[in-house]
């Protein structure tokens, strides 16, 4: 059984990144652009104003002021500063999820109430006037009030992402799997990169710029893909949407494989190589465009894939590596003869990752990417007219209940 706490700690990191999402994707004009972990957590630009905007997921906790307290002295510090020093003034917004508690936070905040119970408070015993180490007058509270917006009613979080996943499917006109699973998973991987970046510069995105950067046909199923959907639920949809076919279409596919030599099994792989090689060949005399699939089994010793081969040979399953002979150098033009009814090729090895593109450039046909990575994905290719599919594979024996 998964750990309540460990997820409930997910789910705010995810929600703060679906936030960011929805933020990009509700802008109005393509040019507007938002900081992630800006002033604070989202920083909005607009040509009106800018907005930095604090983000928090309270899904089992109930709501009190001193809960956001210490994120309102922020921003308050921040505004006062930017008076100071004659900087450009900007909006603060709190938005929070809490299970209950709203209630106690009333419709219009006086000044003596935002004092109370935001700018007073105790600490070691020490009673702490925050509005009077500021040396801040009334007007000037009043002032940051009519900049500040706390709305503690926030989305709870699937609802924000079935925001989010109906955003994308008008962004793009496409079917609620591919706003799911291709736009929605790119989107959480730019937003991942985005918010690492140590330069705030680069940690700026316009929409226009997000929306171009998510448009790819690369899709990235993850541990964290697997811990919060479950790792059986996400198989069962992998099988469904890219390994279930009535009719399998001729295109070039290619199966990347890591394994893992302390686990590694020959059975196991051969098993998958032989799945692989049964679903996705057609090599009959009524095929009028027979295929075969291309495999590369990564982290796999050169003398191990030797003995592999050899097997294959013995078993009488015919395949192509690319050497027409002993110690001759790779032709790709000789792995991507076409496989057919008189030769039989029913797989086609690839020995190095580097090959991998030589192959593509060779091929005039429709090409998939299935990429089957341990723990981070060991082949890259910035194609958007090329399907990638990379999906994180931590033990051999699962590779085969996929596809």
């Amino acid at each position: 059984m998964r750990d309540r706490t460990a997820i409930d700690t997910i789910k705010g990191y995810f929600y703060q990144f679906d936030y960011s999402i929805l933020t990009i994707l509700e802008l109005r004009k393509g040019t507007d652009a938002i900081i992630i972990e800006g002033i604070e957590d989202v920083d909005v630009s607009e040509l009106e104003s800018n907005t930095a905007i604090q983000c928090k997921y309270y899904a089992n906790t109930e709501f009190n002021h001193s809960e956001i307290a210490p994120a309102i002295r922020y921003m308050l510090k921040d505004f006062v500063e930017r008076r100071k020093y004659s900087k450009e003034t900007i909006k603060y917004k709190l938005y929070g999820y809490y299970q209950k508690g709203q209630e106690k936070l009333p419709d219009i905040i006086t000044i003596e109430f935002f004092k109370k119970h935001y700018l007073t408070y105790t600490h070691k015993k020490i009673k702490t006037l925050f509005y009077q180490d500021l040396n801040i007058s009334d007007a000037v509270l009043h002032d940051f009030l009519s900049h500040l917006q706390i709305q503690i009613n926030a989305k709870e979080f699937s609802q924000q992402l079935n925001d989010i996943l109906k955003k994308l499917q008008e962004q793009f006109n496409c079917s609620p799997f591919e706003a799911d699973h291709y736009y929605y998973n790119n989107a959480l991987k730019v937003i991942k990169e985005l918010a690492i970046c140590k330069n705030i510069e680069k940690r700026k995105v316009c929409k226009k710029d997000f929306i171009k950067l998510i448009n790819k046909k690369e899709i990235l199923f993850n541990q964290w893909f697997y811990f919060f959907k479950g790792e059986k639920e996400v198989y069962k949809i992998l099988r469904k949407e890219h390994f279930t076919y009535l009719n399998v279409l001729p295109f070039e596919r290619f199966f990347l494989i890591e394994v893992d030599k302390n686990s590694y099994s020959r059975f196991e792989l051969k098993e998958i190589l032989l799945c692989i090689s049964n679903k996705w060949s057609k090599l009959s005399k009524r095929t009028p465009h027979p295929f075969c699939p291309y495999v590369y089994i990564h982290n796999l010793d050169s003398n191990e894939l030797i003995e592999l081969k050899n097997d294959f040979y013995r078993e009488g399953i015919r395949f192509i590596d690319g050497v027409a002979y002993n110690e001759a150098k790779f032709n790709p033009k000789a792995i991507v003869e076409c496989a057919n009814y008189y030769n039989q090729i029913m797989l086609k090895f690839i020995d190095h990752l580097d090959y991998i593109n030589l192959i593509i450039h060779e091929m005039n046909k429709t090409i998939e990417i299935y990429q089957f990575f341990r723990e981070t994905p060991f082949f890259e290719l910035n194609n958007p007219n090329i399907k990638h599919i990379k999906i994180q594979n931590l033990q051999l024996k699962n590779v085969k209940g996929i596809i």
